[in-house]
């Protein structure tokens, strides 16, 4: 079926049930920001292939909502079939809540299949639309989605202390103690990373996440898995359930009931679990928490830093043998070319696992697409000269790297340089700030604007999102964002430092370092903290306009470069050394 049919077939289950919208938030049971093929359900209906986006059903209308960083993907992906585009962010666009509130009847039925709906979605959404009514309901999808996935499942692997500094017998104490503090009997976990990250275990279910399907049940005496352990191999399934009971995956809404007893409490995190829990917790009091895991896991311990700095090295090797194998001056490569060979230096080391996530590879216009998904089919040629946006990351066994350097093939325009050196001074601004204890990262976000700004120009994007151990590339609590998010940057937080710059038709430009929140100093003010770089790679100094450039920022820049030949001189390629002497050399004004 194309995607109008699809449509249709949705809206003919819709009228047979009752239904007169029908929501699609393309997440999982988990609200996964990435899912795993059973649940790429907003790509099945609407062709958009993006990582965020809100589909909405109605007997006559089907909309598409898409942020900042998809507006230009969503056009041409929706473009020719029934469905319009919401540009989330401008314009007064109207949230897609706004406009159920807004546009629906009183007494609509709103479907969202219980498996995707989570408990405070659902709650929010009654509360936002009080004349309309929440439905959740089976999974309309699978009646006409004739070659669906089934739920995965992948082997697991476990990560020894050696990696992670904690056992999982700690970790799972760790919680327990918490639950003591908080006079609460159980926690729920539904997060997948959380749940990886508390048993020290690795999955492959979900592409370029190593994570696995899966719930955690958590008391004071025991703790209890849902999932399949067909997944386990036999010597790794006998450590496991050291500390954990195993069960089927598919059986836990009906299972948790019989571990409560009444007149008790559950931590969980309503945005983490679905509907289908919803009377799996009616005999005791729920406490809606965010996991105490998610903060535990985003503040990375001693050894696993040692681990991130292991990773972007391993990382920094492969860059730089890659970048020294481009003619950037003649390039008979095009975009998906760029990818494969950025890969194959990756794989190079034993080390990698899998990619962190889909490479960006846009050269010119596209490269103002701000995540744009080459394909082999289409991908541009590196025709003459312009700006490519190349942002990448890898998994390796230690830790996750995410980087974006923007590369320039032939000459650079007198506007492309002063574009890119804007962004390399927020990029800078951003990297070498010291700030107090109890500052959130929306308190720093002005920090990679500023310099644009002057110039009339900005981006809408996230300026830094937290990143995993050996765990997913977007990870929370921290962020550096305009979005108000009350949480404390802390010690051992990795975050990105991406600012970037945009200009639909002509060119894109991002660069992006991972830094670490690490201690600075304590004075009679308090403590204070700073970031510690861990990406290794050049910049593109022939992008970089010197005459606006401070003083300090020239060094900032020289340092770094300095730094980055001395920890990689002898680990690249000697074919790669001319490259790295050559892009690192300092500058003059």
């Amino acid at each position: 079926m194309n995607i109008d049919e699809k449509v249709a077939a949705l809206r003919k289950r819709m009228d047979k049930e009752g239904i007169d919208a029908y929501l699609i938030n393309g997440t999982d049971p988990h609200n996964s920001e990435y899912v795993c093929t059973r649940w790429e359900t907003r790509a099945f209906i609407s062709g958009f292939t993006g990582s965020a986006g809100t589909v909405l059903i109605t007997m006559k209308k089907a909309i598409l909502w898409v942020d900042s960083r998809y507006h230009l993907q969503g056009e041409k992906q929706i473009n020719g079939t029934c469905f319009t585009l919401v540009k989330e962010g401008i314009e007064d666009n109207p949230s897609p809540l706004d406009y159920i509130a807004a546009s629906l009847e009183k007494g609509t039925k709103l479907g969202v299949s219980s498996d995707t709906l989570m408990i405070g979605a659902k709650e929010k959404m009654q509360e936002k639309c009080p004349n309309i009514e929440v439905v959740a309901t089976e999974d309309y999808l699978n009646e006409i989605w004739s070659d669906r996935s089934p739920i995965p499942c992948e082997k697991v692997e476990e990560m020894g202390v050696e990696l992670t500094g904690f056992s999982r017998a700690q970790k799972l104490n760790m919680i327990r103690i918490y639950l003591g503090e908080k006079q609460v009997e159980y926690q729920f976990i539904g997060s997948l990373d959380d749940i990886a990250w508390v048993l020290s275990l690795r999955g492959d279910d979900v592409k370029y996440n190593s994570l696995f399907m899966a719930y955690l049940f958590v008391t004071h005496e025991k703790a209890y898995l849902f999932t399949n352990k067909d997944r386990f191999d036999e010597e790794l399934l006998k450590e496991v359930e050291k500390d954990v009971e195993i069960y089927p995956y598919e059986d836990a809404p009906s299972i948790i009931p019989t571990l409560i007893q009444e007149n008790t409490k559950v931590m969980l995190n309503k945005d983490k679990v679905n509907s289908l829990f919803i009377s799996s917790f009616k005999n005791c009091e729920i406490v809606n928490e965010v996991e105490v895991t998610t903060l535990l896991k985003s503040c990375k311990n001693d050894t696993e830093m040692e681990g991130e700095r292991r990773a972007h090295l391993l990382d920094g090797v492969a860059m730089v043998n890659f970048l020294s194998k481009i003619d950037f001056d003649n390039c008979k490569l095009n975009e998906f070319d760029i990818t494969v060979l950025l890969e194959e230096q990756r794989r190079r080391s034993e080390e990698l696992v899998q990619l962190s996530f889909n490479t960006i590879a846009g050269f010119a216009d596209n490269g103002a697409i701000v995540h744009y998904a080459v394909k082999k089919e289409t991908a541009k040629a590196i025709s003459g000269s312009g700006l490519m946006v190349l942002d990448s990351g890898g998994c390796y066994t230690c830790g996750t790297t995410d980087i974006t350097r923007t590369l320039l093939f032939g000459e650079a325009t007198a506007e492309q340089k002063q574009d890119y050196t804007l962004v390399l001074k927020g990029h800078i601004a951003l990297a070498s700030q010291t700030f107090p204890e109890h500052t959130k990262g929306y308190q720093l976000d002005i920090l990679a604007k500023q310099f644009m700004w002057k110039y009339g120009m900005t981006f809408y994007h996230g300026t830094g999102h937290g990143v995993g151990h050996r765990l997913c590339v977007h990870e929370g609590p921290q962020r550096i964002s305009v979005a108000p998010i009350e949480q404390d940057l802390k010690k051992g937080m990795v975050v990105s430092d991406e600012p970037g710059l945009y200009k639909e038709g002509r060119h894109g430009i991002r660069i992006e370092n991972l830094i670490a929140v690490q201690e600075y100093n304590k004075t009679e003010f308090g403590k204070f903290f700073e970031f510690e770089t861990l990406t290794l790679c050049p910049y593109e100094k022939k992008l970089i306009d010197i005459t606006l450039l401070s003083g300090d920022e020239l060094n900032y820049i020289n340092s770094y470069h300095q730094w980055v030949r001395e920890e990689l001189m002898n680990l690249v390629d000697d074919s790669s050394v001319e490259y790295l002497v050559g892009a690192t050399t300092p500058l003059t004004k």
